[in-house]
């Protein structure tokens, strides 16, 4: 439950090993955060941050197997954390891949991977977390996206198609829980330094884990739908939504 100052007590992430995740989790933690599940791939890996957050003032720390490619088992996964905690405040939806790009040219299956990670899990988890959420009558889905997703690149059209699904999906759920006490918050960072973007050439207004991490924090405590990381990807996302698609073609993005 919320605390009495409308704080988020019990937090879920689904994508536990995501270093936005921490970031965004040593900011709760340190505040009035008290309890919280790390939903991952491989949970036995996550003892670090398990202590970590122990460590910030956590009283408790759960991990528990989650694989976005299972799908039959997401709305199990989803029930198992409820009946385990309790109320959920806040679900962070931060898993996902980035794949090869030439491979995924190359490979039909390895494409489908990415679609697989970054869309579909992100739909067959997202049905039964809202079902939850709206059963208990508060909440919040931050759902972690990208502006990749915002207008397809050719350099990156397979992922980026992915997570377009991605966010136009989180959207059309948010409009549906409106009135239910339970929103979704939808995160939109450009360029992140993290694990999964290492050996690549930074894109222009690149950033940081923390720095996503303050923003998610801002974006949950104005009650923000859309946030953007840094906020200047707003307005240069909006002039290419607008740029023609031919000299789009052309441009080195």
């Amino acid at each position: 439950m919320q605390d009495a100052l409308g704080g988020v007590e019990t937090v879920l992430v689904l994508g536990g090993g995501s270093e936005i995740a921490h970031a965004t989790l040593r900011r709760l933690v340190s505040h009035r955060t008290r309890t919280v599940a790390l939903a991952a791939r491989r949970p036995d890996d996550l003892g670090a941050v398990v202590a970590e957050l122990q460590e910030l003032g956590a009283a408790r720390v759960e991990t528990v197997p989650f694989d976005a490619t299972d799908t039959a088992s997401h709305a199990a996964v989803v029930d198992q954390v409820f009946d385990r905690v309790g109320d959920v405040d806040l679900v962070l939806v931060a898993f996902g891949v980035l794949g090869n790009q030439a491979e995924a040219e190359r490979d039909g299956e390895a494409a489908a991977e990415i679609a697989r990670v970054n869309y579909l899990g992100a739909v067959t988890v997202g049905i039964p977390l809202a079902a939850r959420l709206r059963a208990q009558g508060h909440g919040v889905i931050v759902a972690l996206s990208t502006v990749a997703g915002e207008r397809v690149r050719r350099s990156n059209f397979v992922y980026g198609s992915s997570k377009a699904g991605f966010d136009t999906f989180f959207q059309g759920l948010g409009d549906s829980l409106v009135g239910t006490g339970v929103r979704v918050m939808i995160v939109r960072p450009g360029f992140v330094h993290t694990k999964m973007t290492e050996g690549l050439e930074p894109a222009p207004l690149a950033t940081t884990p923390e720095a996503v991490a303050d923003a998610i924090v801002r974006g949950l405590e104005r009650g923000s739908e859309i946030i953007w990381v840094p906020p200047a990807l707003r307005f240069v996302m909006s002039g290419l939504r607008h740029v023609p698609r031919a000299l789009f073609r052309k441009l080195p993005v």
